[in-house]
């Protein structure tokens, strides 16, 4: 039981990583861009981690992680933004590669505006909640950089479709960690409102990680003098 949450990280990495050498993806070639760009958003959200789980937004069930503890927090709590994003950003390139053509693009700044509303609300009601008020404000500068700062490049309708082909390997792992439960969440620091086990935030923490890390990958392709995909 000690192992479960190592378990469920390796589960995440296994096949994105083995895949990771497939004929069309390439997605090896590209692992100097992707690990810059997961190292640096890490850090970003392993600070976040600190800081909820010494306000209590969060804790870390014993009976199923194996007891190493690093700056406060388990060992298998640093790999997922590990192998989360690894597994994401893999979903992002191959998506690219196998199906180039994306209607999405024409609806994209219709969808950042409608998630940009959404944060504005939710933040509104739910500021005085450190998960619902760190989380939605993250996004929502993020988001508001990538679509109207961001003027290298365009991407975020191929974001999308990443991050909704995303969500089927999130309910499957996050419905492991919140039912068993491995992660433990103080209802009092979010709206209190769950899909199934899953607290209502993590969709779009999920959103935030994801976005960061796949901006930042972008970024350094071009820097890199690849093209985008």
């Amino acid at each position: 039981m000690n192992y479960t949450y190592l378990i469920i990280n390796f589960a995440v990495i296994f096949f994105p990583f083995v895949l990771s050498f497939d004929k069309k993806v390439h997605f090896f070639s590209k692992w100097k861009f992707v690990l810059p760009s997961i190292l640096i958003t890490g850090l970003v959200f392993l600070i976040w981690d600190i800081l909820f789980t010494k306000l209590n937004v969060w804790s870390f069930n014993p009976d199923y992680i194996i007891g190493v503890n690093l700056l406060g927090l388990p060992l298998e709590e640093i790999l997922f933004f590990l192998t989360v994003p690894y597994a994401c950003v893999f979903i992002y390139e191959c998506l690219n590669a196998y199906f180039p053509k994306n209607d999405l693009q024409k609806y994209s700044l219709a969808l950042s505006n409608l998630f940009l509303g959404l944060c504005v609300a939710i933040l509104f009601f739910g500021y005085n909640r450190w998960y619902t008020l760190i989380n939605f404000g993250f996004l929502f500068m993020v988001l508001a950089y990538v679509e109207y700062l961001n003027v290298e490049f365009r991407f975020m309708y191929k974001f999308y479709r990443a991050y909704l082909v995303s969500l089927i390997p999130f309910y499957i792992v996050n419905g492991f960690l919140t039912s068993i439960p491995v992660v433990m969440y103080n209802d009092k620091q979010n709206l209190g409102f769950r899909v199934g086990t899953i607290p209502f935030e993590d969709h779009f923490y999920l959103m935030g990680l994801l976005l960061m890390n796949i901006y930042l990958y972008e970024v350094f392709k071009s820097k890199g003098g690849e093209s985008q995909t």
